[in-house]
């Protein structure tokens, strides 16, 4: 969960919904739309997960008092995933465009902009409003994925855990043998996670590697082979080893670059690990739907004349209210 949007969606309202909604725009002072979280929330409602049933759907985007409401107490459980929340980042500058026009999006991706850099969210915004992973954020929610994946199972978990614990031991003792541990605890998660997935018959990483189908080209596949041979060789990983092959002496470059390199042949070995989901993004300006997006269509429907004319009028009553 670590630098994705919704971790810190909480946050969002303080830091982005209440300064666009009540701080003046443009050279003549003009506020927001007083109907402008009807459209918000309309704009959310397909990122909400499908266990959430809002019978009151109709009411809620057509008042814009009760939208507001709404909105604000949305809360980071009730939303599908991190994709569909980029997604209504994405698509809510859409929504304020056909509100605001220029001035109410420009004041919306400044706004997001700094809440991007003030939580170190793994996502670079770009105009118009695209939010796009960053190779460390992609990295991060690899990890995640990962730890999310052991912890459904107690052997996997602990091999986790031995794992985690060797990487935190290095920041008392940058030591060779301590390296080689770490090194040593990754294979083995590696292997046991390998030997988790479904269909599978072998017992050995490099076995392992065989019987998997996921590999794009030969060369991938001999790639992570010939860094399990490594770990079996090099003298005190995973065995005594051939003291004839050892060039130098392991050190922490050693540790960062295979670690990197053996944590992301990861999706090969665990087709069950959402490579979507580990990517982030949206799904809208990739030209895909939201999976919620159809029933939103078909709940709420396009805006009839009745239900323009009713959102203009509670605007009038919203402005009135607040004289």
């Amino acid at each position: 969960m670590r630098g994705e949007l919704v971790s810190v969606w909480t946050e969002t309202w303080r830091e982005i919904w209440l300064p666009l909604s009540e701080s003046p725009l443009g050279a003549d002072d003009e506020f927001p739309p007083s109907d402008i979280f009807c459209e918000l929330y309309r704009t959310l409602e397909p990122a909400f997960s499908p266990r959430i049933t809002i019978e009151d759907l109709a009411d809620i985007i057509d008042d814009p008092l009760q939208s507001r409401e709404a909105f604000a107490s949305v809360s980071a459980d009730e939303i599908a995933n991190e994709r569909s929340l980029a997604s209504f980042f994405e698509n809510a500058f859409d929504t304020l465009d056909e509100l605001g026009g220029e001035d109410l999006t420009n004041h919306y991706f400044k706004l997001l902009s700094n809440f991007v850099k003030k939580f170190s969210l793994r996502y670079d915004l770009r105009r118009p409003c695209v939010l796009c992973p960053t190779l460390p954020g992609v990295f991060t929610s690899l990890v995640d994925e990962l730890r999310a994946h052991t912890k459904q199972d107690l052997h996997l978990d602990a091999l986790m855990e031995d794992f985690e614990e060797a990487m935190r031991d290095l920041r008392y003792d940058i030591s060779e043998g301590r390296i080689k541990t770490c090194i040593q605890k990754q294979v083995n998660l590696l292997e046991a996670v390998g030997r988790a997935a479904p269909g599978m018959t072998e017992t050995t990483l490099g076995a392992i590697c065989n019987q998997v189908g996921t590999w794009p080209h030969k060369k991938v596949k001999e790639a992570i082979k010939s860094l399990y041979v490594f770990t079996s060789d090099y003298p005190g990983i995973r065995h005594g080893g051939t003291p004839a092959s050892e060039i130098r002496a392991l050190d922490m470059r050693d540790l960062i670059a295979i670690s990197v390199l053996l944590t992301g042949f990861t999706p090969y070995l665990e087709s069950r690990l959402n490579a979507d989901a580990i990517f982030g993004g949206s799904s809208n300006r990739a030209g895909l739907i939201p999976p919620s997006a159809a029933l939103a269509n078909r709940t709420v429907g396009l805006r009839s004349s009745e239900s323009v004319i009713r959102r203009l009028w509670n605007s009038v009553a919203f402005w009135i209210s607040r004289k």
